[in-house]
Order: structure tokens, then C-alpha cells, then sequence
């Protein structure tokens, strides 16, 4: 069957990473074709990841930061709390949300399909519509974004109503009064730190002796304490032997030292796979890696040179805000055009309560590669604007130099910490020496104080050296 269309681009998948490469594909004159299984355009970031969860975690914030200035009155959560009660914007920006990406697409001319995708060979995409209809579709170029889903274990049967997963835990009705969280990673304990703010029970599980292992250590220190504060557990050094509900009332998972544990709920949030499967990439002349992902150059070029390959498909670090970048600038590579500057420097945030924010070398980072580190704290209780806003448990970490000299890194946990981070991003870009943040005068009472309070605590360790 001869391709009905052909196009200079074709972009499979509209999520973050798929539509930024759509739009620098049409911004630059090329005729873009999107295809997306579901009916709207922005993938599992609008409608079951990035925007519901941290929609969830704002409204969730906002209730008990009201609960907790009113004291004067006597409030507390219904027992029979609905979660749609707590959600009551998500549609609204949702819907907002997705509006603009279609809006934006539409604006550019780039020619929506829906259905499921699947090549035929190196440049055709034959593309199966919801009617049943098949269309064949060319293109000289092709980008492949079709992101991520969570990874079912074979052992623990999610059935989307007691066990879920983290696309279907905003299903639930009623807030429960228990969860077992099994992971540790991001989306565990974004999710686990919510719900235990909400008042749930929760337990986390995980293989690792503290949750989000890849951060520094004082960070999940502080996560770990206001997380137990809040009521919450984390079970380090654990392995599930079974997790099943009873047919009853509690789901009743078995670790294999013999332990076991009942809640009401169970949220499985053990990593997610690339959505690679129905594609038939083996008919482009393309294998997936051991890992079930796509394995690309530094361009997020395939093997197959007129083939890209963009976000959660190509694995970490899975971030939103990199798979936009790998989106644009993987269409620049492929159209001969200058991407700019390679990004440095990529900030990593994570939505748990309370935030959590990271950019450049960690302490060990900098003692490993330079022979030690000069570290700079500054906790939110000290800045007047933390005792002012009840931000009081957080902390921000500046790691520099042996001689105290040069940022090399900023680390934060705290209400706060993913917009704060931008200010320690834009210093090592520019490589802005410690001192400057000593001279720098900031706006009084703020949270950005902080960066002076660490630098001079680095500068006070400097005189003694």
C-alpha cells in the first residue's frame, strides 16, 4: 500500500518531548505530522502524570496550611473525604492546559492524527484509527515520543481498584485511611508524602535503605523526618514476597522475612517502561536496547540516521523539562540548524512535601573529583521569611571548591526548593564565584536569603583554612 500522505516530519507521541519537536519541526518550515493514540494531545504528563499529581499535592498543601493558621477554629478532614473534593481544579487546568498545546498545534499547521502508530519500514508509519480505518503516512524524518507507562511485576496482580498503580491511584473515590506505597523512587514518594499529609497511614517499602537514593543524603534526612512526622513509615532493605486483597477489606502484602503488612490501599510505584512495544521498530531497522528503550547518540539520533528517538523512550532522567529540550533539539540536528549551547546544568525537582530541588555536584561528587569540598548550609528556620510562611524544615546546601571559591553545586529541601534551585542553576552557568552571593543584596524577607547565609558560612570556613 502506497503511503495517502507524505511529510517532511512525523512525530509519534504528544507529549512533552513529541510536541516541542513538532513545533521546532514546523517553525522551521517543515510539514509536521503528529500522531497520538489518545483523543488529546499531551500524553501522560496532562492527564495522568506531571499536572494531576502536583494539582493533587497543591490543593492537598493548601487545605492543611489553611487548617493549620486557623487554630483559633476547630476543622478537621471528614472521615469520608472524597479525593475528586480535593482535585476540584485539576479539570480546569487540565483542560487549560491541553487547550493551548492544541491551540499551539493548530497555530503551526501541523496535521493531527489519531490513532496508534507502527512502522512499516524506515520512513513509513502506518497509523490504526479508532474507526478501524488504517492510513499510511512518509516522512523523511521521524521522531519517536511515545513515553512511558508504569511497570506491572508479574508478582503483585494490580487490579486499578485496591492495587493500583500511578496512573490509576487519582481513581480512587475515597481518600483511604491506609496505603502501602511499594518504591521509593520519585513518584513513590511524591505520592506517599501527600497522601500521608492527608492524614492516610503510610507505609513505604523499598529495597533501598532510604527512599530517592540518587539524592543527597541530607535532603531525604529532612524528607524522611517530615514525611514521619506526618505519620508516615518507610520500611528500608525490604523485598515483596506477595501483595494480594483479601476480597474483603485490606490488601495484605507479605515481605520475605516473614512480615507482614495490611492497609486498605496499595499504590505499586516500582518504575515505569517505554511504550515501544506495539511500534514495530524492527521493521525501521531498529532493536530496543536489554532495557526495553531506544538507544540513541548524544543528538537523540537512532541508529538509523533519519530516525530520532526523544523522553522516557531513551530512559533517564525522565524529567519533562529535558525530554521538551531533547524534543527541540534533536529536530535542529536532524534539519542541519544550530541548537545552541548544550545544556549544563539541568536542575532535577521532585513534588514530594516538602520539595525537593538539585543542580550540579553533589558533596561526594565534589569530593571525588576534586579532592574534597567546602559546604555551605542555610536552614529555612534561621530566614525570616521561613519563621514568617511556616517554612521552617527546610534547608539549603552550597557546595563548593577545597578553597571556597567556586560553586559547584546547590542542593534544597523545602516549600520553595524547585523555584529557588534557578537562582544556583544560573550561578554555575555563569560560573558566579562564591563571594558574589555574599555581595549580592536580595529582597528582604525572602527564601533566596538563604544563598547568602550558606555562602558566608562557606566564607567563614574559608578564614580558617
Amino acid at each position: 500500500m502506497s503511503p495517502s500522505a507524505s511529510y517532511d516530519l512525523i512525530v509519534i507521541g504528544s507529549g512533552p518531548a513529541g510536541q516541542k519537536a513538532a513545533i521546532q519541526g514546523a517553525k522551521s518550515g517543515q510539514r509536521v505530522a503528529l500522531i497520538e493514540q489518545n483523543r488529546e494531545v499531551g500524553g501522560a504528563c496532562v492527564y495522568q502524570g506531571t499536572i494531576p499529581s502536583k494539582t493533587l499535592r497543591e490543593s492537598a498543601l493548601q487545605m492543611v496550611q489553611f487548617l493549620q493558621a486557623t487554630d483559633v477554629f476547630e476543622f478537621r478532614l471528614r472521615d469520608d473525604v472524597k479525593i475528586a473534593t480535593l482535585m476540584t481544579r485539576l479539570n480546569t487546568v487540565v483542560r487549560a492546559h491541553g487547550a493551548f498545546m492544541a491551540e499551539q498545534i493548530a497555530r503551526n499547521g501541523i496535521t493531527r492524527l489519531h490513532g496508534r502508530a507502527q512502522f512499516v519500514s524506515d520512513r513509513e508509519v502506518r497509523v490504526n484509527q479508532i474507526d478501524g480505518t488504517t492510513t499510511t503516512i512518509a516522512g523523511t524524518i521521524v521522531v519517536i515520543a511515545t513515553g512511558s507507562r508504569p511497570r506491572i511485576p508479574d508478582h503483585i496482580p494490580i487490579d486499578h481498584e485496591h492495587i493500583l498503580d500511578s496512573d490509576s491511584i487519582l481513581s480512587l473515590v475515597y481518600l483511604p485511611k491506609s496505603l502501602t506505597v511499594l518504591g521509593g523512587g520519585v513518584i513513590a514518594s511524591e505520592y506517599a508524602s501527600i497522601f500521608a499529609l492527608l492524614g492516610v497511614q503510610v507505609t513505604m517499602i523499598d529495597t533501598a535503605d532510604r527512599p530517592l537514593k540518587f539524592l543527597d543524603p541530607e535532603l531525604t534526612d529532612q524528607f524522611c523526618e517530615a514525611f514521619e512526622k506526618t505519620g508516615g513509615r518507610y520500611r528500608g532493605q525490604r523485598k515483596i514476597q506477595s501483595a494480594e486483597w483479601d476480597g474483603f477489606s485490606k490488601v495484605i502484602t507479605r515481605l520475605e522475612n516473614e512480615e507482614t503488612l495490611e492497609s486498605e490501599k496499595m499504590l505499586v510505584a516500582l518504575g515505569r517502561v517505554a511504550n515501544i512495544e506495539h511500534l514495530n521498530i524492527q521493521a525501521a531497522g531498529l532493536t530496543p536496547t536489554p532495557r526495553g528503550l531506544i538507544a540513541v547518540n548524544a543528538h537523540c539520533q537512532t541508529l538509523v540516521p533519519h530516525i530520532y528517538a526523544v523522553g522516557d523512550v531513551i530512559g533517564p532522567p525522565s524529567l519533562a523539562s529535558c525530554s521538551m529540550e531533547q524534543g527541540r533539539r534533536a529536530i535542529c540536528h536532524a534539519l542541519g540548524l544550530h541548537p545552541g549551547d548544550a545544556p549544563e546544568h539541568i536542575p532535577m525537582g521532585i513534588y514530594t512535601i516538602p520539595e525537593m530541588s538539585s543542580v550540579g555536584l553533589s558533596e561526594q561528587d565534589a569530593v571525588q573529583k576534586f579532592g574534597g569540598a567546602l559546604i555551605g548550609r542555610a536552614r529555612f528556620h534561621e530566614i525570616a521569611r521561613g519563621q514568617i510562611s511556616g517554612i521552617t524544615n527546610g534547608l539549603l546546601k552550597m557546595v563548593a571548591d577545597p578553597k571556597g571559591e567556586k560553586l559547584l553545586g546547590v542542593h534544597i529541601v523545602g516549600e520553595g526548593a524547585t523555584e529557588l534551585i534557578h537562582i544556583g542553576q544560573l550561578g554555575l552557568l555563569h560560573d558566579m564565584p562564591i563571594d558574589r552571593f555574599v555581595d549580592n543584596i536580595f529582597n528582604f524577607p525572602t527564601l533566596a536569603e538563604a544563598y547568602r547565609v550558606a555562602a558566608l558560612d562557606i566564607a567563614k570556613q574559608r578564614r580558617k583554612i
